[in-house]
């Protein structure tokens, strides 16, 4: 039995069944967990979600926000499917509505002590251990999968506010939550997110540095996996130093779909230049 921890799929169907193929995972008795973004910008977002559906409980997916978006559209809240998006054949496809609830009900962060990893799709802001980020990802949880999660859609998008205060509440608390485990990179030295610099390190503005460099980060010294950041790509440089395991590798850009095999923590990665 392994666990395996996949990068970003983005609706990259074939690269998935490829990179499964190369590290023989068996669905009877391995594990399969993926950092997020399921959908968008790919061919194939439908056939991605029915994948890890029908995985049932030997799959582990935490939300991303292009898995956020494609929810927020299909709950027509006003959000509209955006010109690069590819999300057309899953919002027609007839079997569409258990797939989004599924998908609804999927966590921020997962946390395996018997593993030893966290699995989120961005990061964690500086001020957060892991205890707590559990704690925030359950708070959004709750609405997300209540009868609240079509006003939390319509809320969610937005810069601000760009620090954590315990004394951040409603919306502006949920939506703080929100772009920390689903859209961060950079960190200030105050612990304020930067989220429109999307480019590798040294190219993000002055005084700013990659959230799991932040001074003080009280989950350092935790083992966390996440995505999203496909420019970055540092695996060597980045695991040892930092126990972060990025696994976004630009496949959806015609890079590569990366896994992590948790036990021993080889890499594992499939060309998807098509």
């Amino acid at each position: 039995m392994a666990t395996y921890a996949i990068g970003d799929p983005q609706g990259c169907h074939a690269p998935l069944q490829r990179l499964l193929e190369t590290i023989e995972f068996d669905p009877v008795c391995d594990r399969l967990w993926c950092v997020g973004d399921l959908v968008n910008r790919g061919p194939a977002s439908l056939e991605v979600l029915r994948f890890f559906h029908a995985l049932g409980d030997r799959a582990v997916c935490v939300l991303g926000n292009h898995d956020l978006h494609l929810l927020a559209v299909a709950a027509d809240v006003g959000e509209q499917v955006r010109s690069k998006d590819t999300l057309g054949a899953v919002l027609l496809a007839p079997d569409r509505e258990p797939l989004l609830a599924w998908l609804r009900h999927r966590p921020l962060v997962h946390h395996a002590p018997e593993l030893g990893f966290t699995l989120v799709h961005a990061g964690l802001p500086p001020q957060w251990d892991i205890s707590e980020a559990v704690a925030r990802a359950a708070e959004l949880e709750a609405v997300l999968q209540g009868p609240a999660h079509r006003d939390y859609f319509h809320a969610m998008y937005g810069n601000t506010p760009h620090r954590w205060s315990d004394d951040l509440a409603g919306w502006e608390r949920l939506r703080f939550i929100t772009n920390c485990f689903t859209r961060m990179r950079y960190v200030g030295p105050d612990g304020s997110l930067e989220l429109k610099a999307k480019g590798p390190p040294g190219t993000q503005p002055t005084g700013y540095a990659p959230w799991y460099e932040a001074r003080g980060r009280r989950s350092a010294g935790a083992s966390i996996i996440f995505g999203h950041w496909s420019t970055l790509q540092l695996h060597a440089r980045v695991s040892p130093r930092h126990r972060v395991f990025p696994l976004d590798t630009g496949c959806v850009w015609g890079g590569t779909l990366t896994a992590l095999r948790l036990e021993d923590e080889r890499w594992f990665s499939v060309r998807c230049g098509e």
